[in-house]
């Protein structure tokens, strides 16, 4: 009985959650619906409501999720290659990648560098913390701005060679 009540109660926080997350224009359009990648997206697509927690089960079920994300397949893809994703993993993390530009070094840093395709984690940390004023304007930039202006530093600044940003850059 507590099985089937918890069953029940998980079903209704998925079918909750998935309606706040599928807002219209809340972001790129992906193949899958709340319950992400995998071999349920792949039989059940990305259609709301109920039939997500059985996407959800099925990925869970057989492991397909995880392999999906690791290989690219099973509808696992990066539609916000570049920019977007430097962007978004800085609004993200802004706690910590606030710490570490400060510091001029870490594994935000270390990681937006390999997002943004740039060549030296030492020399993104020492430009982001030469910028730091510019990425933190003041204690109440949004999560936004601070993610725009992570990204802006990194374009602004030709001797990273960030490949990944200058290519969306110029599109």
């Amino acid at each position: 009985m507590k099985k089937t009540i918890a069953i029940a109660f998980a079903a209704v926080l998925v079918s909750i959650s998935g309606a706040a997350l599928a807002q219209p224009g809340a972001g790129p359009v992906r193949p899958y619906g709340p319950a992400g990648c995998g071999l349920g997206s792949v039989i059940l697509g990305n259609n709301p409501g109920f039939v997500q927690v059985f996407a959800a089960t099925t990925n869970g079920t057989f492991g397909t999720q995880t392999f999906g994300i690791t290989s690219g397949t099973s509808n696992c893809i990066n539609p916000t290659p570049g920019m977007a994703s430097a962007r978004s993993f800085s609004e993200t993390n802004r706690a910590a990648m606030s710490k570490d530009i400060a510091r001029g070094r870490g594994e935000t840093i270390a990681t937006l560098t390999t997002l943004g395709g740039c060549k030296d984690p030492a020399a993104v940390g020492a430009s982001l913390q030469k910028n730091f004023r510019r990425v933190v304007p003041n204690a109440e930039v949004s999560d936004r701005a601070f993610g725009s202006n992570v990204v802006g530093v990194l374009t602004s600044d030709a001797s990273l060679s960030c490949k990944k940003l200058a290519s969306v850059a110029k599109r």
